[in-house]
């Protein structure tokens, strides 16, 4: 008789409205710095700042913790913002020569934590304009706006053109006022003879209101004329006959002079006086670095000035002490310093080149606006880079930088893989922020932040977050993650445990090399400002996995080259030696030559180690191919590392190796190879893919022609698996058992469970393969099983060793790779961290009942009991979903409703960017949202949980995208702004909010499909998200972490990646044709 087990149950209201109470999914806000910025603006009233972007964002900062976000409906590069000061106002110029007003509204008042906030800000767009065009051929060029200018009235707002002519907005209702509209023929009539000679004067380059007669205009021409305009008389009432290419103009504080900027690399000071109209010469004219060594006179007598490239912008600031500051940026001399991206600051003698690393965008001091001040007075310059923001103090000897509370380049080298920890003691806080303040130094000032408007109304956080990104250069860097600014702690750096081919410390020490010494002789003075650094002394540095004990300050880094490193937390400098082992994972294998790169040979004498983390042991594996795995478990000071070779067990304590293990098949000469063979590997793959393709198309067109006998069969057959098979499932067939890197060790896993048998439990290592395979290990650990564990390190425990014996082995006759390994309890909980149990940090897991253990494969989750290792058990996520599982984290997820009711969840991203999340142990599927876009390969590849349902992924080489799964935590930026005008209200939001990547995602989600589109106004990430919480971690493994695997979006692809992506069509295709047929083979476990 048939058994309907696959049978849909009606929906329970009571569970449904649990869900609702549990999950919400919200993406909230934007971490780390705006991808590729195109525009820059500040509000010197509301201390307001805005970066535009080249994806169409436009992104408000003030004070840490107030932001808003707002998205043009369409993507086109931000060229230009204006704030309309004191207004919440601002003006944005588009590539499409489109203007757009946005405004700071008032928002729904928001409930956070129970608590009712009110007055909260979102951005919006409310008004958008483009420029009518003459008729003719010309008329698109001729009106393309080139530079915008608000005049302090506020209600006009001047577009230069790049025909000439200059037109005139009134605001806020942005309509055109043509009878102020000034043609360039207008001008050109004013014009003396012999400089008309029937020459364009060019584009309006520059656009300048007099400071102290408003209505009086300076227009700038890129032939290098330019016009004092009265806007009330409506005609010229200086010209100024310049004869080289105009760049940029700024007026002096009292108005009696403007300052002129050339693409020769030259300024001019020009004179405005009363009496004459119109001026031939400047006062003075200068190219200051025309010159080798800045001797103007003796030089320019014999050759004149070097060629330099352009001054693009100009600023002349007053002083009390009487000497003008003067900043402008480019002007190097071509020849030599052609391809540097500096911003020079000027003061009497004092003058500084500021070195950057990457291209100016725009800067702006923060100076006296008011008219009654006699002097500008700056107190600090910001400047926006196209890979960080730079903010130098002022009003400190020496002009240092700030450190930023946040807009921190994450991708000051590019990061390679994360980990959070949620929950951390103020006791460790305290030391890794008294550790990052001693890496400072005379570095960095530490004066008034200067970008500081708004008010903050987010709750102080619960409990204090870090987020650990490893990066391509050897370091490890900690974040603030607790809020909405992610703020920089401490940076680790793992490069002087060894020697690389760039290394100082190897070479003695020239006095000539000191930067004061520099300064003094080099011209022009160059200084190096910034942390952005893309570049790395050695790729083997770069760093793959991470994990931190937050109990015992213990952390593992493994990188590229097989280095695992066991670091200790220290707050004073320390010189010592760090041990160093090599683990073997071959185990003397024949066959095998390691054709990849060498291992990082360590330091004999490594320099002193600075205060906070300071390493202990390194653990070499051999061969040295990238980590692809670790496990920490501080508590038995054991550390476990995998590799595409096979994974080790290592004693930090004691110093010696437990165990090795190889994991490779014989056909596994790929996993030998290295990363130099990564073109060669790609193309292996791909033409595996698609022969797959291939021979499943012809498979599908090959059907035998359906005959009543045929259809009998067919019959039969899908009743005699109906027991097994659902009725709507994917056809899945097995994966070869001689697929290369079948070796490579995805996952790893200490538990104190039962292996051995059901009345005595004890310490165990499990590890996961990307053939399928699982090890289980039952370790003899002084001091642990049958619930006891103590102190490690007494003398008659030190003489013990630590043994490891294989207890199971179980293969995936899917051979599906295993992507994580977890074991619950008696209660169907996840065992607690290491420290957690023993001092009662969390409820103690139940030892009485039997234990599970949940294998989570790229196919399906299936849960076994133990420790007979019975399925009891599974769902096959491939099969139903079409999908392939990349990321799986075990989450609390507490109830909004109810303080005291928590559930845990399973929750598993796939490779199409959704997020499932499911029962345990029973794996009921509760939710799916929409998450990350199926393109969005580094995204994916980058996402890390927390434990309380929120995440981070890369949504740009420079920024990580902050979402939630759970209602009742959320981090999400709620603010406020005082205006100058009344404060307009918003309707109630949809739900829906933008990401300045230029997509849009609806936060609500659902539990199957996708929503309906969202609008296209606009809102800040704070709009409506419901609630988020905390993170957990998954670093980065890829089944090709063997090979060098970065996350930045503009980086490498691993083989595995691009596998899945370019089947996934396919796959889809083949997924309908087979909606209702029956799996021909079941996935199961082989048990040795």
């Amino acid at each position: 008789m048939m058994k309907f087990r696959f049978r849909r149950q009606g929906t329970d209201p009571q569970r449904e409205k649990i869900k609702q109470e549990l999950f919400a999914f919200n993406k909230t806000v934007e971490h780390g710095f705006p991808h590729q910025p195109s525009a820059l603006a500040f509000d010197p009233k509301l201390e307001l700042m805005a970066i535009g972007t080249k994806s169409g964002a436009i992104k408000v900062y003030g004070s840490p913790g107030v932001e808003f976000t707002g998205l043009h409906s369409d993507t086109t590069a931000v060229t230009q913002i204006q704030f309309l000061p004191g207004q919440g106002r601002l003006l944005s110029l588009l590539d499409d020569n489109t203007i757009h007003l946005w405004e700071l509204v008032g928002g729904a008042p928001r409930e956070v934590g129970g608590v009712k906030k009110e007055g909260v800000i979102i951005l919006q767009e409310v008004d958008s304009y483009s420029l009518p065009g003459k008729p003719g051929i010309e008329s698109c060029s001729a009106t393309r706006v080139t530079v915008l200018l608000l005049l302090r009235s506020c209600d006009l707002l001047c577009i230069g053109t790049e025909g000439g002519g200059v037109y005139f907005l009134e605001l806020p209702c942005l309509s055109l006022k043509d009878n102020l509209t000034l043609p360039q023929d207008q001008v050109t009539q004013s014009l003396p003879d012999d400089y008309r000679c029937g020459k364009s004067l060019g584009p309006v380059e520059s656009l300048q209101e007099h400071p102290q007669q408003p209505g009086k205009i300076l227009i700038g021409y890129s032939r290098g004329l330019v016009v004092l305009w009265d806007l009330s008389t409506r005609h010229t009432e200086q010209l100024f006959l310049g004869k080289q290419q105009l760049e940029s103009l700024v007026w002096e504080r009292s108005g009696n002079l403007f300052v002129s900027s050339h693409n020769d690399g030259g300024y001019s000071v020009w004179p405005v006086t009363n009496g004459n109209t119109c001026h031939q010469q400047p006062v003075s004219s200068t190219v200051p670095y025309g010159f080798l060594d800045g001797n103007e006179i003796r030089i320019a007598f014999y050759f004149g000035p070097f060629p330099c490239k352009a001054i693009n912008k100009i600023l002349w600031r007053t002083t009390q002490t009487g000497s003008p500051l003067l900043l402008y940026s480019g002007g190097m001399p071509r020849a030599s310093y052609g391809d540097r991206h500096c911003l020079t600051i000027q003061r009497d003698k004092e003058h500084v080149t500021l070195d950057f690393t990457s291209r100016v965008i725009d800067f702006f001091t923060v100076h006296n606006v008011e008219q009654e001040k006699e002097f500008d007075d700056p107190s600090a310059v910001v400047v926006l880079l196209e890979e960080e923001l730079v903010v130098i103090d002022l009003l400190t000897p020496g002009w240092p930088s700030l450190p930023t509370p946040y807009l921190a380049p994450l991708h000051s080298s590019a990061i390679t893989c994360s980990f959070h920890v949620s929950s951390v003691s103020p006791k460790l806080w305290e030391r890794l922020v008294n550790a990052g303040k001693a890496q400072q130094g005379r570095q960095q000032a530490h004066g008034r932040w200067p970008i500081c408007g708004g008010k903050n109304l987010a709750p102080p956080p619960k409990q204090q977050e870090l987020l650990l990104t490893g990066h391509e250069d050897g370091t490890v860097r900690f974040w603030d993650a607790s809020g909405v600014a992610l703020t920089p702690l401490y940076k680790l750096s793992t490069a002087n445990v060894f020697h690389t081919d760039c290394d100082p410390c190897d070479e003695p020490h020239d006095p000539s090399d000191d930067p004061d010494m520099q300064q003094e002789e080099e011209w022009p003075p160059f200084r190096k400002v910034g942390c952005f650094d893309p570049y790395s002394d050695d790729p083997r540095l770069g760093i793959q996995k991470i994990s931190l004990c937050k109990y015992s300050n213990k952390l593992l880094v493994a990188g590229t080259a097989g280095q695992v490193i066991v670091l200790g937390l220290s707050d004073e400098r320390s010189e010592h030696t760090v041990d160093v082992s090599v683990v073997d994972l071959l185990q003397d294998r024949e066959g095998f030559t390691w054709k990849g790169h060498d291992r990082l040979e360590p330091r004999l004498k490594p320099p002193p180690f600075p205060p906070g983390f300071q390493p202990q042991v390194l653990v070499q594996c051999m061969p040295p191919a990238s980590v692809t795995a670790v496990a920490l478990h501080a508590e038995w000071n054991l550390i476990s590392f995998g590799t595409s070779h096979g994974f080790g067990l290592f004693d930090y304590h004691r110093r010696n190796a437990v165990l090795a293990r190889c994991t490779l098949h014989p056909n596994d000469s790929l996993a030998m190879e290295g990363p130099l063979s990564r073109v060669k590997s790609l193309k292996k793959s791909l033409r595996q893919s698609f022969r797959r393709i291939r021979k499943s198309r012809v498979s599908g067109k090959k059907r035998p022609i359906a005959t009543p006998t045929s259809k009998v069969q067919e019959a039969n057959a899908a009743l005699a698996e109906q027991e097994d098979v659902a009725p709507i499932q994917r056809r899945i067939e097995p994966r070869s058992a001689d697929d290369s890197l079948s070796g490579v060790v995805r996952c790893l896993c200490f538990a104190d469970t039962f292996l051995r048998d059901g009345t005595h439990h004890g310490a165990t290592l499990w590890a996961g393969t990307n053939s399928g395979s699982v090890y289980a290990y039952a370790l003899e650990v002084p001091g642990v099983g049958s619930g006891r564990v103590c102190e490690r390190g007494g003398a008659g425990e030190s003489s013990v060793c630590v043994e490891a014996v294989l207890g199971k082995e179980i293969q995936l006759m899917h051979r599906a790779p295993v992507v994580s390994i977890s074991v619950l309890d008696g209660r169907g909980k996840p065992l607690p961290d290491p420290y957690e149990a023993s001092q009662d940090l969390s409820i103690a897991p139940d030892m009485s009942n039997a234990h599970s253990v949940l294998i989570a494969s790229e196919e399906q989750l299936k849960v076994f009991s133990l420790p007979k290792v019975s399925a009891k058990t599974k769902f096959k996520l491939t099969a139903h979903e079409g999908c392939r599982v990349r990321k799986v984290a075990l989450v609390v997820f507490g109830s909004t409703a109810q303080e005291d009711y928590s559930e845990h969840t399973l929750v598993c991203l796939t490779n199409l960017g959704d997020m499932h999340l499911f029962t345990i142990p029973g794996l009921r599927p509760q939710v799916r949202h929409d998450c990350i876009r199926k393109e969005d390969i580094s995204g994916i590849a980058s996402c890390v949980f927390t434990k309380n349902g929120q995440g981070f992924y890369l949504v740009s080489p420079s920024e990580y995208e902050r979402f939630s799964l759970s209602a009742k935590v959320v981090t999400e930026a709620l603010c406020s702004v005082q205006l100058d005008r009344p404060l307009e209200h918003t309707p109630a939001s949809d739900g829906s909010t933008t990401q300045a990547n230029g997509t849009h995602k609806n936060q609500l989600g659902q539990a199957e499909g996708q929503t309906d589109e969202p609008p296209i106004a606009l809102s800040s990430p704070l709009m409506d998200p419901p609630l988020s919480s905390p993170l957990m971690d998954t670093p980065l493994d890829s089944p090709l972490s063997c090979a060098d695997l970065t996350l930045d979006s503009t980086g490498e692809i691993t083989v595995e990646d691009v596998r899945d992506f370019l089947t996934t069509v396919d796959e889809a295709e083949n997924n309908l044709k087979n909606i209702k047929e029956e799996e021909g083979r079941s996935t199961g476990i082989l048990i040795n």
